[in-house]
């Protein structure tokens, strides 16, 4: 009988928080090659239009409605919905709603996962380099 080989986990138990000016996000779990947070989106707030360089995403919608771009594409997704972002894909989370803030599960995987992979195209805040 051949041997299985075992897939091992490191996951954080402490969690990360970092406060943005869209809102916040809490790195959920992470391990070699992938790391998933929980994105909260302020009412009719929105992440700058950026691209990565070593990481692709998916976004699950856990709560609320978000307008997503993805190169030239725009999307509504609502909860449950997901989208991929392949690595240097321009791309934009945006919550478009008055009432409630968006949660989105934003799975990360490639080679390198550091928050300096961010190249930022456009801003809200003034963070475009």
């Amino acid at each position: 009988m051949a041997e299985q080989s075992e897939i091992k986990f490191e996951a954080s138990t402490k969690r990360k928080r970092e406060t943005r000016p869209w809102g916040t996000y809490e790195i959920l779990t992470s391990g070699p090659g992938f790391q998933t947070k929980r994105l909260t989106v302020k009412t009719e707030s929105r992440l700058s239009l950026q691209w990565h360089r070593h990481r692709d995403e998916t976004w699950v919608v856990a709560r609320g409605t978000a307008k997503v771009t993805v190169g030239d594409e725009e999307h509504t997704l609502g909860r449950g919905q997901s989208m991929f972002v392949a690595r240097n894909v321009h791309h934009r989370i945006e919550n478009i709603s008055s009432v409630e803030p968006l949660e989105i599960i934003e799975i990360q995987t490639g080679d390198y996962l550091g928050e300096d992979d961010i190249v930022r195209v456009e801003d809200d805040y003034g963070r475009v380099e």
